[in-house]
């Protein structure tokens, strides 16, 4: 007979408040959104001497609002980030040398009033301060485009409609101004997608999830090793395959890396939301060359397996900030000191009480096209084990 579902409601702490939504995440949300970006690109971004066979404009992008929180009924604030699912590409600069992709990227911080026009349909403006962040082209050592990097205004306006009490769907426009000193083109994007609410869990609601059984460590302290004697097979999977992570074009040998995380939200028996931070070593498979990183993070942990002996996650946290102790590393350029790190692994939690921790990973780090140069790091599995209290 298979035993699965809770361990125990004994184990159950009655103090525990995690199936709350914590103050900061409270009337909070974030969005994800597809749609159509638009920029004129032309012949005149090339410096005098340069001519490009065509130009490639692809439409598709995507847009984010990783984090927004609603400071009165009305007024929110959000981090956004934007940018083409492809890149523009000039193609065949001054003879038969293929294409030259030219990454933009938008970042930034608006603030968000909106109206409502009915029961369930509002409309919003926003409007704040935003970065473009454009590559350049180097054609035989002369550089062909230049890169741009700038700050300025980042407006916005659409409609969002309740479709239930967590989730709206959301019709928008952003703009994005140019800048002349650069040839940068401005950015208009029309999106549609969805915003996922954390409004208050009902009492009752609360108390029943916590008094369910389910176990949810606090705290996981973790250490691990990294090793590239598997090959980068499963960097290749996800992010060739099956496109659900990134590569990299530095790739990295083997590394040590420590992490706490704790946990600041659970719901009944499947979802956790982890806070985290890491501090780890690396050495490049090229050069050899070592760097370290020390990372903030957040975690979505899902549990798809509830059993007796264990209990199975995926684990998946995206746009950690990092600094990033070199970003010259085996010949390329990653962009800065500043960066992000992903990461996407499964694990289990061992024992009566899951007190153990095992977890396999692998890793990410770029800066997402916010600066001009963004080769991106590759972190091969990574296998560590740890103490959850």
């Amino acid at each position: 007979m298979c035993l699965a579902g809770p361990v125990s409601a004994q184990n159950a702490v009655s103090d525990d408040t995690r199936t709350q939504y914590p103050t900061f995440m409270r009337d909070s949300y974030f969005t994800l959104r597809g749609g159509s970006i638009g920029y004129l690109f032309s012949p005149i971004q090339l410096e005098p001497g340069f001519q490009a066979e065509s130009i490639e404009k692809p439409r598709p992008a995507v847009r984010i609002d990783f984090f927004g929180h609603y400071f009165m009924k009305h007024v929110a604030a959000q981090l956004t980030y934007m940018r083409p699912g492809q890149f523009v590409e000039y193609n065949n600069i001054n003879g038969p040398n293929g294409s030259h992709p030219v990454s933009n990227a938008y970042a930034g911080l608006t603030f968000v009033g909106d109206a409502d026009l009915s029961r369930k349909v509002s409309a919003y403006v926003e409007g704040g301060y935003g970065v473009t962040s454009r590559s350049g082209i180097v054609i035989d050592g002369k550089v062909a485009l230049q890169p741009a990097h700038y700050g300025s205004a980042l407006v916005g306006l659409g409609l969002a409609y309740e479709w239930t009490p967590t989730f709206d769907l959301l019709l928008g426009a952003t703009y994005s101004p140019g800048r002349q000193s650069f040839d940068q083109p401005s950015t208009r994007m029309y999106t549609f997608g969805a915003r996922y609410n954390m409004r208050t869990i009902p009492a009752a609601d609360a108390i029943a999830n916590r008094d369910a059984g389910y176990v949810f460590p606090a705290n996981v302290v973790r250490v691990g090793y990294s090793t590239n004697k598997l090959t980068y097979g499963v960097n290749g999977l996800f992010s060739k395959y099956v496109v659900i992570f990134w590569g990299g074009h530095v790739e990295t040998r083997q590394g040590v890396t420590i992490e706490y995380e704790r946990n600041v939200f659970h719901s009944k028996k499947r979802f956790a939301f982890d806070l985290g931070v890491s501090t780890s070593a690396w050495e490049t498979n090229g050069a050899q060359t070592t760097f370290r990183t020390l990372s903030a993070y957040p975690l979505v942990r899902y549990f798809f397996g509830r059993t007796e002996p264990a209990d199975v996650y995926f684990s998946y946290s995206i746009a950690g900030p990092t600094y990033i102790s070199q970003y010259l590393l085996d010949d390329l350029n990653t962009g800065a000191r500043f960066t992000f790190q992903d990461s996407m692994g499964i694990g289990v939690f061992i024992g009566k009480a899951r007190r153990m921790n095992v977890d396999v990973s692998i890793k990410h780090f770029s800066n997402g096209n916010l600066a001009t140069e963004n080769v991106g790091i590759k972190i091969p599995l990574t296998f560590k084990v740890g103490l959850a209290f």
